[in-house]
């Protein structure tokens, strides 16, 4: 039976155990609607309000400072949309990076329709933004910034305090909103919300072993928002539809079990990050690092292969039962070159022949050694195929 190795969890995680016990509990138990009055209900409400405790403890913040919401996707379209949307009389410029998830961009990109102007952030080889660059776009009409913690395809943590100084110090007429898409640093990195300085921060259950269909929203107090979906006023009217229950009962769990023991949890990951560059770079020479292992994220190594296909090189892993990516999985099935790899300056071939790594909480050294033995394997086959 063939081994199978997980290596793509900037995509999705696993469940853990205990966060699936949870979810069958509610399922099976707490299944009132949390907006009856009931006793079903009322229990259901109960689990809700214990559940937005456990995570605004886990990110530092107020109970009443969160909302929940399907996911990510939907996180980042409310706090951009719903904030550019509302501060509208104030200015219509709004900033973001080049190298952004695709769920920000198409939001940008659909404001720019909505006549906002918009300044895209160049970034350098390694993903970071230039801090005089943000400072110099700031106009008496930017409303709003929007960067993300920790990019997913490369791993790289931009300097999001420094960011959030300069946009402070460089609002020449009104308040400026600033959203941090942090999807990919819970449980990755300490977050503590109350002393970061921003108004609006994203995340998402299922990247951090929680279920899926299950995110949330911090909003700072005093920052208004436009909802995007109306209906029964839930989440205290900028999110209506019926809670999740199981879902953020589920995500609180995840979230407490992730966050504990961090420290060592980012030890051990960026040892297996250098195990697994130091394995194949040792075999291929000339392959290129992407990420930055020692002051990027603990879980993400991104590797360029110029002399094969990332998609070839990916299904011969997949083969053998481990499972990476050449991107980001919320625009894989594109058959463009990755916004990401382009904005850092990487050749066709290069991007072309790209593969992420990334890490869980459950990956062991054992994984790392068996995908560096069947990737150098796999790189050395194609090659020989291709005739490089």
């Amino acid at each position: 039976m063939t081994r199978e190795v997980y290596l793509d969890n900037c995509a999705t995680t696993k469940a853990i155990p205990q966060v699936v016990a949870a979810m069958v509990e509610c399922l099976e138990r707490y299944y009132g609607n949390p907006s009856s009055l009931h006793r079903l209900g009322l229990e259901a409400e109960k689990k809700v309000a214990q559940a937005r405790r456990q995570i605004a403890q886990a990110l530092g913040c107020n109970p009443k400072e969160l909302i929940f919401t399907s996911g990510g996707s939907e996180s980042n379209n409310l706090a951009i949309k719903g904030a550019t949307r509302f501060y509208r009389s104030r200015g219509n410029h709004i900033i973001t990076a080049k190298t952004e998830h695709p769920s920000v961009l198409a939001a940008y990109e659909s404001l720019e329709k909505e006549g906002f102007q918009v300044t895209y952030l160049d970034v350098s080889n390694t993903g970071h933004i230039c801090l005089e660059q943000l400072g110099d776009s700031m106009t008496a009409a930017t409303t709003l910034v929007s960067l993300m913690m920790i990019n997913n395809e490369l791993g790289t943590v931009q300097p999001v305090e420094k960011a959030v100084t300069i946009v402070r110090e460089k609002a020449v007429k009104n308040k400026v909103c600033f959203h941090v898409d942090g999807v990919q640093a819970v449980g990755m990195m300490p977050v503590n919300l109350g002393k970061l300085g921003i108004d609006l921060y994203s995340f998402s259950g299922h990247k951090f072993h929680g279920p899926k269909g299950i995110g949330g929203l911090y909003i700072k107090p005093g920052i208004q928002l436009q909802p995007i979906i109306e209906g029964g006023g839930q989440e205290g009217g900028l999110r209506s539809g019926t809670e999740n229950v199981p879902g953020i009962v589920g995500m609180a769990k995840a979230i407490s079990l992730v966050t504990a023991g961090m420290e060592e949890k980012i030890s051990r990951l960026r040892r297996l990050q250098q195990q697994l560059w130091q394995g194949i770079t040792k075999e291929i020479p000339g392959c290129k690092l992407n990420s930055d292992l020692e002051q990027g994220a603990p879980h993400i190594v991104s590797i360029s292969f110029p002399w094969v296909k990332g998609e070839v090189l990916l299904h011969y892993l997949e083969s053998e039962g481990i499972y990476v990516s050449t991107g980001s999985a919320c625009s894989s099935r594109s058959r463009n070159i990755s916004h990401v790899l382009a904005g850092i300056g990487l050749n066709e071939a290069e991007a072309d022949g790209t593969i992420r790594f990334s890490f869980g909480g459950d990956t062991i050294e054992d994984d790392i050694h068996y995908a560096v033995n069947k990737t150098v394997t796999g790189v050395k086959e194609l090659k020989q195929v291709m005739g490089r």
